[in-house]
């Protein structure tokens, strides 16, 4: 079975917020995270993705919702394809939105699909609002119903629970992601031997430490790109070697070049 795709991407400039509708038949993305909250549904078909250490079978009729930073990929079981619909909705912009409903700005979710139909008419409403452009009018009454949609169906983020050691060496990643870090200088931040780390982080995170860097420098760059730093710049300054390097990460993970991301969020030519 061939891999096929197509990708429409879109980003409201006074929001932030992307929308994303999508075609994929086999391999869609590898593990990857993002900074912001996810929320979306799939159209026709029959989309798979691993998250929170399980896979998730999603189907029309059931809205999808992850938290920042959650590591997931994409596929369609063999012989199947998936379209789908998702909107990234920056944190800061979703933390203010709730507490103007009165609810709690940092929203969690307790299962990655929701059997809902208002929460999924709220999503899908957003969406259309969103990834046709429509008017300021339009597009806001659109988004305070997904956020009230969302506020109804949240619940607290689940409290971290890391083993000493690990918290530090996340720190660190945080802090020195642009720099060539080595797993000795995780260790000796964590207090914890090699070996021990990267089994206490993988297990905490989901990620390697290697991995969970990797996941960072995207992550950076991709919102250099969404302000149109050109791809190498932003490739240099998330950490990456030189643009071709960002680009062979930036395709696995998003599905895109980013030059094509750069174009789509800002209409500034390569």
């Amino acid at each position: 079975m061939s891999d096929e795709r197509w990708i429409q991407l879109r980003r409201d400039p006074e929001t932030g917020i992307e929308s994303l509708r999508a075609y994929f038949r086999g391999h869609a993305y590898d593990p990857h995270t993002h900074d912001e909250v996810l929320v979306g549904f799939t159209e026709a078909g029959v989309q798979q993705f691993r998250c929170r250490r399980r896979l998730v079978t999603s189907t029309p009729g059931r809205a999808i919702l992850m938290e920042p930073g959650e590591p997931h990929d994409g596929r369609s079981p063999p012989d199947e394809g998936f379209t789908y619909g998702m909107l990234y909705l920056p944190a800061a912009w979703l933390r203010a939105q709730a507490e103007r409903h009165g609810a709690r700005g940092d929203l969690g979710f307790r299962h990655t699909l929701a059997e809902d139909a208002g929460l999924l008419a709220a999503i899908r409403g957003a969406f259309s609002a969103v990834h046709a452009g429509e008017g300021r009018l339009t597009r806001d009454q659109a988004l305070d119903g997904l956020v009230a949609a969302l506020a109804g169906v949240a619940r607290p983020p689940a409290p971290a629970t890391r083993e000493p050691g690990v918290a530090q060496a996340h720190a660190a990643l945080h802090e020195g992601y642009q720099d060539d870090i080595g797993l000795d200088d995780l260790a000796a931040a964590s207090g914890l031997d090699r070996f021990r780390l990267t089994r206490a982080f993988k297990a905490q995170l989901g990620l390697s430490p290697h991995a969970y860097l990797v996941q960072l420098r995207l992550r950076a760059a991709r919102r250099q790109l969404a302000r149109g730093t050109p791809p190498a710049q932003a490739a240099a300054d998330a950490g990456f070697a030189d643009q071709s390097h960002l680009g062979r990460w930036f395709r696995r993970a998003y599905g895109l070049t980013p030059a094509a991301y750069r174009r789509a969020c800002t209409n500034v030519p390569d």
